[in-house]
């Protein structure tokens, strides 16, 4: 099943088929428009321009996104300025998550790097300047000193371990992701 990111992407890439445009010529005509509410542009793409309303949402919100930066960027967003020596934690973790299979999805959010199989299995996140916390769906996994429960970390995930350096990407916290995303391809 295609993820929402593969399903918006696959509508980008027929818009010019199914309306006579590209998402670039979309929003070059509202650019020239004084429409900046959802349903004003919904309207008035859908009855200026005959567009069906699965496509009119994609416009209006790729529109509104503005300057948004593409995923690739969230995660150098993520690991900016003060959080800038915390990138090497999330590459590591990258670089073995990765070599799980060629199923494994990288999934950049805003706050955090979703990692996915057929369901999401774990996230990485830089919660302080000094600190990458991951979380991990390990259902029925009793807790420990390091892996601990998720708690109000996040609901997304079961349990949560907290790295400070790149030396605590070791072999007992990605053996813990693995573990994960052989649960996730089930």
């Amino acid at each position: 099943m295609a993820t929402p990111e593969e399903m918006a992407e696959s509508m980008i890439r027929n818009l010019p088929e199914k309306t006579g445009k590209s998402l670039d010529q979309w929003i070059a005509l509202l650019n020239g428009q004084s429409l900046d509410k959802h349903g004003d542009i919904l309207r008035w793409l859908k009855t200026e321009h005959g567009m069906t309303h699965g496509f009119a949402n994609l416009v209006s919100i790729k529109f509104r996104e503005g300057d948004q930066p593409p995923a690739v960027d969230l995660v150098a967003a993520q690991y900016a300025g003060p959080k800038a020596a915390l990138r090497p934690i999330h590459d590591a973790l990258m670089d073995a998550v990765t070599g799980f299979g060629g199923d494994v999805e990288l999934a950049p959010k805003k706050t955090y790097v979703s990692l996915r199989r057929a369901k999401q299995f774990g996230i990485v996140q830089a919660s302080t300047r000094t600190r990458v916390d991951i979380g991990i769906n390990l259902k029925g996994a009793e807790p420990t000193k390091r892996l601990e429960a998720a708690g109000s970390f996040n609901a997304m995930v079961s349990h949560r371990v907290r790295v400070a350096s790149v030396d605590e990407v070791d072999d007992e916290l990605i053996g813990w992701l693995r573990a994960a995303y052989e649960g996730a391809g089930k």
